[in-house]
């Protein structure tokens, strides 16, 4: 599922995003409420992650204004205190949540899928990369658009692994011993990749699949 991560902090927002993304997220980022709008006008998000207090308004004022085109996002309001009258505001203003920003990442995520419990039913986890591909971890099935890649079970592993560790090389070994098969060598994991390569630029380029250099791979 996608969410929108509106928060001015930087660390918060990077923090945010590496948690969510390994939890199986889609994630796009907004510092502020202008940035916000933009991304909120150029695609639909099942969740938004709102801080109240940005550097060109409050957050609030966003949520009004995503009620009253109707949206059919999730909102999640991070408010800078935890009183009751601040929650109160948020809920009459139409968050679904509202949650101080000291809350962890943890159980952030866990309101998360309460809340998609609630609104679309029990979601299949999935995660979306590259030109159009979904892992569908649940039925174990890569998909581009309405087409199946055909991966093999050690395929599907390692490229879930990478996925799941997004924007972090990792090496032949760590790849290999996650897939059980460690003590075949590296050149088993460049088979590997070269195949998964080959299944995915069947339907798109795979240019988030990446070589790095004296390490191993790592997903972008």
């Amino acid at each position: 599922m996608a969410i929108l991560i509106i928060e001015a902090d930087e660390k918060r927002r990077a923090a945010a995003q590496r948690f969510l993304q390994r939890a199986g997220y889609v994630t796009d980022l907004a510092p502020t409420l202008a940035a916000a709008t933009a991304r909120l006008a150029a695609r639909s998000y099942e969740f938004v992650l709102l801080a109240q207090l940005l550097p060109d308004g409050d957050g609030l004022t966003l949520l009004y204004e995503a009620q009253r085109r109707g949206s059919r996002a999730a909102f999640v309001l991070l408010m800078a205190t935890d009183a009751v009258q601040d929650r109160l505001h948020g809920f009459a203003a139409g968050a679904d949540d509202c949650v101080a920003r000291s809350t962890t990442l943890l159980e952030l995520e866990r309101r998360l899928r309460s809340i998609a419990r609630q609104r679309f039913g029990r979601p299949r986890p999935r995660i979306r990369f590259g030109a159009g591909f979904e892992l569908d971890l649940a039925g174990r099935q890569l998909r581009h658009g309405r087409n199946a890649v055909d991966l093999s079970r050690s395929q599907f592993d390692l490229l879930h692994h990478l996925l799941r560790h997004r924007g972090r090389p990792l090496t032949r070994e760590q790849l290999g011993a996650h897939i059980g098969r460690g003590h075949e060598g590296s050149n088993f994991i460049d088979v590997h990749i070269m195949n998964v390569r080959k299944a995915l630029a069947r339907f798109a380029p795979p240019d988030f699949l990446q070589t790095v250099r004296g390490i191993g791979y790592q997903a972008a």
